[in-house]
């Protein structure tokens, strides 16, 4: 229930500012009949306040859903509590606003179904999602739509809390692979991360209410200016290895955010390649590798240089055509 009281304002704009809603949907519930005004039913959205008390008991918001898909996932593992994905390039982990398909989450519920479907973010129902983005089933830690790799999904409440727990407190093992443009300094580096001043979608070290990061860095083989690095993450720092990489004066290779766009590669030369982890159920400690894309593979071998016989990879049968194209919903 809203209870107000207002003098010389609209009744849709007293309504829009004290339920923290649009005008149009204060609006809404005007014409439908919902707002009182000194206890009188009152569908006029112009009407002017003299003081009287408006209330209003909001409608429920429909229920948040989203599409389940039939989209091919290359599963590592999976079991009762967990289920391990390699998660190709191209692909958001989850709902974004304006991207409601094509999503890691729907490629979970299309394969998975109802069994996680009633999960929002942090365990929430779905119904309780005010926004499809929020809209996040068994979803513990998530990739960059451009970074490929392996990912973990929870499959039920108790699962995903002790997962969330092991992400927070940093006992979780997390390698990627990289292929940088310079060669980085090797060792720890840490530098916090917050967002860019001026460019609110980028990361920058040292940027706006910046928090610790830590990320150790390995220089596996070069090739010319070029190198192809391991990096392992201490912390989970939005873009944190793009943004150490590029302070570093390595961008990755390919990246148009924090480099420039390459012409072997169509998104950033970023895999998440290797994760430890304890078993939330058992205790036991799992171990995983992502074999890493062809489009990296190649990538690399057109810097003049093989890639390692001790990192997997998937076949490299031709050039790769590019990063993952989500199907449609319809």
């Amino acid at each position: 229930m809203v209870r107000f009281s207002a003098v010389g304002v609209r009744l849709d704009q007293a309504l829009a500012f004290e339920a923290n809603t649009s005008r149009a949907k204060a609006q809404e519930w005007i014409e439908a009949g919902l707002v009182r005004v000194g206890g009188r039913v009152v569908t006029k959205a112009s009407y002017k306040l003299r003081g009287e008390t408006v209330e209003v008991e909001p409608p429920p918001p429909e229920p948040i859903t989203v599409a389940p898909q039939a989209i091919p996932l290359q599963v590592l593992h999976e079991d009762q509590d967990l289920i391990v994905i390699n998660k190709p390039a191209g692909m958001m982990t989850h709902p974004a606003p304006g991207v409601y398909s094509g999503t890691l989450v729907n490629a979970i519920l299309g394969r998975y179904g109802l069994e996680i479907s009633d999960w929002g973010e942090e365990g929430d129902l779905l119904s309780k999602a005010p926004r499809p983005e929020l809209v996040r089933p068994g979803i513990v830690h998530r990739l960059d739509k451009d970074t490929s790799g392996v990912i973990v999904v929870a499959r039920h409440e108790a699962a995903h809390r002790r997962l969330a727990e092991a992400f927070a407190g940093r006992s979780v093992y997390k390698r990627y692979l990289a292929i940088t443009v310079g060669i980085p300094q090797e060792g720890t580096l840490s530098a916090p991360i917050g967002r860019h001043p001026i460019d609110r979608t980028r990361m920058h070290v040292g940027g706006v209410a910046a928090r610790h990061a830590q990320t150790d860095f390995e220089v596996l083989v070069t090739a010319e200016k070029h190198a192809l690095v391991s990096a392992i993450l201490h912390t989970g720092r939005t873009h944190q290895i793009r943004v150490h990489l590029k302070h570093l004066h390595a961008p990755i290779l390919g990246d148009e955010v924090y480099g420039k766009p390459s012409d072997l590669i169509a998104r950033q030369a970023l895999h998440a390649y290797e994760l430890r982890l304890q078993h939330p159920r058992t205790g036991k400690y799992l171990h995983f590798v992502a074999p890493v894309p062809a489009d990296m593979v190649w990538a690399w071998q057109q810097l003049g240089q093989e890639w390692p016989q001790d990192l997997k990879t998937e076949a490299l049968e031709a050039r790769p055509m590019g990063p993952f194209t989500a199907p449609s919903s319809k």
